[in-house]
């Protein structure tokens, strides 16, 4: 089963559109074919996002519904506990946390919508990083 961090964007596009390959992973993760990784820092950051009243406004979920999102989320989650810091790799201090969690967990891939953000990941640590949309495609393959 593939090892994956999510990236924020990810959860973010997954909540706004039931229709989209974002969300088309989160029933993936919710089938158990695909295991989310994710440190207590990321995590926080995914609840921080979702909670804030612009993403609250585009994806119409309450605070109690945002929670048990979350709580179910958690519960197919891996938990990483980062031993080791590789700060500082990226442009945006929220990117690292992602990179983190993906190297000290050993995932597969990181998915994200934002590939150039993550683009030294791939050559300096051999670590894969996936539109939602590709990894859709390799599973298909």
């Amino acid at each position: 089963m593939p090892r994956l961090v999510l990236d924020t964007s990810i959860i973010v596009s997954a909540l706004r559109s039931k229709t989209g390959a974002s969300n088309a992973i989160l029933r993936l993760i919710a089938a158990r074919a695909l295991t989310p990784l994710a440190t207590p820092a990321l995590f926080l950051e995914y609840e921080e996002v979702l909670k804030r009243p612009e993403q609250r406004l585009a994806h119409g979920l309450g605070l109690n519904e945002i929670d048990q999102f979350l709580s179910a989320l958690a519960s197919a989650c891996e938990p990483v506990e980062t031993r080791f810091q590789w700060r500082p790799q990226l442009s945006d201090p929220d990117d690292e946390m992602v990179l983190e969690a993906a190297l000290n967990g050993r995932a597969d891939a990181i998915v994200t919508h934002n590939i150039k953000d993550f683009k030294i990941a791939p050559e300096r640590f051999r670590l894969r990083v996936l539109t939602p949309r590709d990894l859709l495609k390799e599973r298909r393959s």
